[in-house]
């Protein structure tokens, strides 16, 4: 048998090293919300639920400048749960290469009112992100709840990235729930802090779960939830998003950057900037908010 050299030995005894100090730190270093954060994810949403009502404290209504001279706004908002009447699946790509990208969902109200929530990196003051770091407990996970014209205009018009928008093929019924399962994680999350994971608690991951609480089954385990730039594929292969177009056709027919930056150049707030960037399926949306 052949022995390794003394140099492969004194590498492979440092990458042992690494590794147990690594399995050390993990389980020494515990999850948190009380750190310096960075001041957009500074604060955690709160859902409050009573019989129909639905209130939310420290909803983000964020005015960008750029990507890094901001405005903050946080809002307590009310709604009435029996009002949600749609959902919608949001993707941004951020890399060269399809994989990469955030997820998000939004929720459609009868008065034209939309929230959007995300599923992200809380990142403390000058911290980045890295899906390497993604991996090793390095980023505690939250939910942000915000205006719509924050988190799809941050990514349309200011970090100039492509945005998907897709309606989901849920009953209000089943919008209502998803709403509120993601609610219910944001109040958990709240309360008893829980790392990110690049694989496995990210911002696609968040959503599936939910989904799966609600309906076991409804999304097999695919390396498109795993790849966020794929998962508008996957949805669209399970039949879970609004499109009559062919799979080839139908992802560049929901791309709405490009309107999302004409709404917040037109000066569109609130129902009138949803409005604007769900222009092009405006009676489709009306049809369908009929069933």
């Amino acid at each position: 048998m052949t022995r390794a050299p003394p140099a492969s030995k004194a590498i492979l005894a440092l990458l042992a090293a690494v590794v147990l100090a690594w399995l050390g730190f993990a389980l020494v270093v515990q999850p948190s919300n009380d750190r310096h954060w960075a001041p957009e994810q500074a604060r955690m949403p709160r859902a409050v639920v009573d019989g129909e009502a639905l209130r939310i404290v420290d909803v983000r209504n964020a005015r960008y400048r750029s990507t890094t001279d901001v405005d903050l706004h946080w809002e307590t908002r009310d709604y009435r749960l029996g009002d949600v009447d749609s959902a919608w699946f949001i993707v941004e790509p951020f890399a060269d290469w399809r994989g990469p990208a955030h997820t998000f969902v939004s929720f459609g109200f009868r008065d034209g009112r939309h929230l959007a929530m995300s599923a992200e990196v809380r990142k403390e003051v000058g911290e980045t992100y890295s899906p390497l770091a993604g991996l090793f407990r390095q980023y505690e996970l939250m939910l942000v709840v915000g205006d719509e014209r924050d988190l799809i205009g941050l990514r349309a018009a200011h970090r100039r990235d492509a945005v998907y928008l897709y309606r989901l093929e849920a009953t209000p019924d089943e919008a209502r729930a998803l709403l509120v399962t993601l609610l219910d994680r944001a109040n958990a999350l709240a309360e008893r802090p829980a790392f990110y994971n690049t694989l496995t608690a990210n911002c696609t991951t968040t959503i599936v779960d939910a989904v799966e609480a609600l309906a076991p089954g409804t999304i097999p385990m695919s390396w498109q939830a795993r790849l966020p730039g794929y998962s508008d594929d996957l949805a669209f292969d399970l039949g879970l998003i609004d499109t009559g177009l062919p799979r080839d056709r139908y992802r560049e027919a929901h791309r709405i950057d490009g309107l999302a930056r004409d709404a917040e150049a037109a000066g569109h707030e609130g129902e009138a900037y949803s409005a604007a960037i769900r222009a092009r399926w405006a009676g489709s949306i009306t049809n369908s908010a009929s069933r």
